[in-house]
């Protein structure tokens, strides 16, 4: 075991992170103050649909929910606070919203700060369950604060709303807004304090009632600054009553103080040296994106409101919602059980929550209901990881089970959920069947894009089989197994692009192939193309090799994929110019997106098929789209899922395959980085010479002092704490490690 470093050997990864990094582009991050896997935050509200862009030229308030990097508008903004020196004309926040000047604006974990035109300074902080702001007025006005329940961000409908005034020093109230991404209507109950007593007060639009202009004004006598507590809770009036106790009765000084330093315990869990301090802000700004969700869902007294809509009690442990699982199955979720395994038992115990409440697993679960948002079976891969890194102990055969109804069957027209509504057409034929007339019950639904959704079925099948057989299932083993193995059934050699030929392509009813097709059309697939979705197969890349003509015909494909010799020629460039596309535009696309989800793992492909040297040149290319700036995030973030590939790459760890436990290595991209793991023991990585300004390749590993040729490293192996040193080359000719006959794991589900 390494031993640690004292806590003065780096700077304070606090004062490292960015909070403004991914606030332009769609990036969809917010700046502000939040806790970690907070339920409540204080950030700017913008007229953007996240609730806050860069270049937005006002601030229409300071909203206490967001979600982080999504790509629907529904993101929060909610209970919005606005500090005024009088009243507006009109109380919609379209009008009365406030210049501001980005020069001293401070983001920071737990912290931020900005100068409105009003030259009223506000500050924001927060507890996990109550989102604060001090507001700092200019002399000679009168403090006024203006409460607004009635509008949100400009995505954000507010179907009805209330505020009440509990005593002079408090307001209470109900905002009823529109769940992501479609979803139905859901209430937020909330309580706002402020420290000292307001003199006057005011009401728009009425106390009660529909959708509309609503809220409460305040005005305070006296000069000096005005600090506001709000607190939520889903539960109930009482439950966010309760809530404002994290901060009553306590300064603003002491409640950021507070919260950063629970953000400090939080990201010192990783420990990167470099003499670079940009590199170093992106570094840690990823890190903190990732552990901003999924959100604390329960009450300080543990109530939460479950599935079945009614009041459940999370004792000893701590409830967690809004699972964006499409997104944060492929490296989010099981970054966080490397780092975080109490956090991730509790990230598990909830998710079975939702199934014993709701009676079916979710796919994207917003608050207390199921947004039936994207497509495939995340949820399999997702709670498979964690049972294969340990959070499900105890809980192994619940989980299974719940996972069995999942995949082999479908819901009931009577429950919310949709499942995996193309399992009748899967399970008797082996493809989801492409229907774009299929009923819906959200926002997706799998045969609109019935060929993603079959690899991704696929891809559950095969994590669920791993967990089988270790169960003991050993029949239910084998047939998921063959499932695994369903990407064929779609795979079409008479297709033909670009010089290459085979792709999968989508089947309609009766099994006939959908006719016209093209391998770069939207017809078929989920946010992505068959190019995108061909490399879909982690469970078995030598069936994939196979059918794309063998190993050399897969690699020439990939290097097309990747614009290889161009990008090796000039990584920043060609990664901008041939890959990034804008963050929507998914499709009429044949090279990789970085952007997006489906092809995340592709560069780690490379090393599956015997060039890892080549995984590490594109790697390291694609690390230069995250940089010190407020469009530092390449795509939606996802809810830190493009962070934690960055995360991930930059340590030389991805997760390629679920259920695997298997990690794919790849150069790092520090001289030093150790992960300090929960137990006590630190995964150390070193790579002296490590120079991120170039392409690098690994020449050698040592694994805890012993030469190590493989390209993978399990999860018990790193959690038993373990160094890991790699010599790296700039030259490619020497980059031989990785490429012995045994160097590629089995495929899970290799076979005929």
């Amino acid at each position: 075991m390494v031993g640690r470093v004292t806590a003065t050997a780096s700077p304070d990864p606090v004062e490292s992170v960015n909070t403004f990094i991914g606030t332009k582009d769609d990036g969809n991050t917010f700046p502000g103050a939040s806790m970690p896997f907070g339920m409540a935050h204080s950030s700017p509200i913008g007229s953007h649909y996240a609730g806050y862009r860069y270049d937005d030229p006002v601030i229409r308030g300071f909203g206490h929910f967001f979600l982080s990097g999504a790509g629907c508008s529904e993101q929060g903004g909610l209970v919005s606070v606005l500090p005024t020196t009088g009243l507006p004309r009109t109380f919609d926040h379209r009008s009365y919203g406030s210049a501001y000047t980005h020069d001293g604006e401070v983001g920071k974990p737990g912290y931020y700060r900005v100068a409105l035109a009003s030259g009223i300074t506000v500050e924001t902080t927060a507890t996990t369950r109550a989102g604060v702001e001090r507001f700092t007025f200019p002399p000679g006005v009168t403090p006024h604060v203006l409460v607004n329940v009635g509008q949100a961000n400009d995505g954000e409908p507010v179907f009805a709303s209330s505020v009440r005034v509990v005593d002079d020093r408090t307001l209470a109230g109900t905002v009823v807004a529109q769940a992501f991404c479609g979803g139905k209507a859901y209430t937020t109950y909330f309580t706002t304090t402020f420290d000292r007593p307001f003199r006057r007060t005011g009401n728009w639009g009425g106390a009660d009632g529909g959708a509309g202009l609503r809220g409460q004004w305040v005005a305070f006598d006296g000069a000096g600054p005005v600090t506001a507590a709000t607190a939520i809770s889903h539960v109930d009036a009482e439950g966010a009553t309760r809530n404002l106790g994290e901060a009553r009765g306590r300064s603003f000084d002491d409640l950021r103080a507070a919260a950063q330093r629970a953000w400090r315990d939080e990201l010192s869990c990783v420990e990167v040296d470099t003499a670079d301090a940009t590199d170093r802000t992106v570094f840690y700004t990823a890190l903190y994106h990732v552990l901003l969700q999924p959100l604390t869902g329960n009450d300080v007294d543990g109530r939460y409101l479950g599935f079945d809509n009614r009041v459940h009690v999370a004792d000893g442990w701590t409830y967690h919602e809004f699972y964006s699982l499409w997104d944060t199955y492929r490296a989010h979720n099981q970054l966080l059980a490397l780092l975080r395994p109490a956090r991730a038992r509790d990230i598990a115990r909830s998710v079975l929550a939702i199934h014993e409440q709701g009676g079916w697993l979710p796919r994207w679960a917003y608050a207390n209901q199921e947004t039936n948002t994207m497509t495939g079976d995340p949820v399999t891969p997702f709670l498979v990881d964690l049972w294969r890194f340990g959070a499900l102990e105890g809980f192994e055969e619940q989980a299974y089970r719940a996972l069995w109804q999942n995949a082999t069957s479908v819901p009931p027209a009577s429950s919310p959920f949709e499942g995996r509504v193309g399992n009748p057409s899967y399970l008797a034929h082996g493809f989801v069947q492409y229907d774009k007339n299929f009923p819906k019950k959200g926002q997706d639904v799998d045969p609109h894009h019935g060929a993603s959704a079959t690899m991704e079925y696929a891809l559950a099948d095969s994590s669920l089989s791993i967990m089988a057989e270790a169960l003991g299932h050993k029949e239910d083993a084998e047939a998921l197994r063959r499932r695994g193995r369903n990407y064929r059934v779609l795979w079409d050699a008479a297709v033909a692009d670009r010089g290459f030929t085979g792709f999968p392509r989508p089947k309609v009813a009766g099994g006939r192939w959908l006719d016209p097709f093209s391998p770069q059309g939207q017809d078929g697939f989920h946010e992505g193309t068959a190019w995108q979705y061909q490399w879909l197969v982690p469970q078995d890349v030598p069936g994939l090799v196979e059918l794309q003509g063998g190993r050399e015909a897969s690699l020439a494909r990939l290097d097309d994929f990747f614009a290889y010799p161009d990008l090796v020629a000039d990584p920043a460039r060609v990664v901008r110019e041939k890959w990034v596309v804008g963050p929507y535009n998914y499709y009429n696309q044949f090279r990789y997106n970085p952007n997006n989800e489906p092809d995340l793992h592709v560069p780690w492909v490379y090393a599956l098929v015997g060039q890892p040297w080549k995984t590490s040149a594109v790697v390291r290319a694609a690390q230069t789209l995250f940089v010190d700036a407020p469009n530092g995030v390449t795509g939606n973030d996802d809810l830190g899922q493009m962070s934690a590939w960055y995360v991930c790459g930059a340590l030389g760890l991805y997760p390629v395959t679920p259920g695997t436990g298997r990690f794919v290595l790849n150069a790092p991209r520090f001289a030093r980085a150790v992960i300090h793991l929960e137990n006590g023991r630190d995964v150390t990585i070193t790579a002296a010479g490590a120079d991120p300004s170039t392409l690098q390749y690994v020449r050698a590993l040592d694994v805890a002092g012993e030469p190590w040729d493989k390209v993978d490293l399990d999860v018990e192996r790193l959690r038993a704490g373990v160094h890991l040193d790699y010599r790296l080359t700039a030259d490619p000719e020497e980059a031989t490690w990785g490429t012995g006959p045994d160097a590629t794991p089995p495929a899970p589900c290799a076979g005929p």
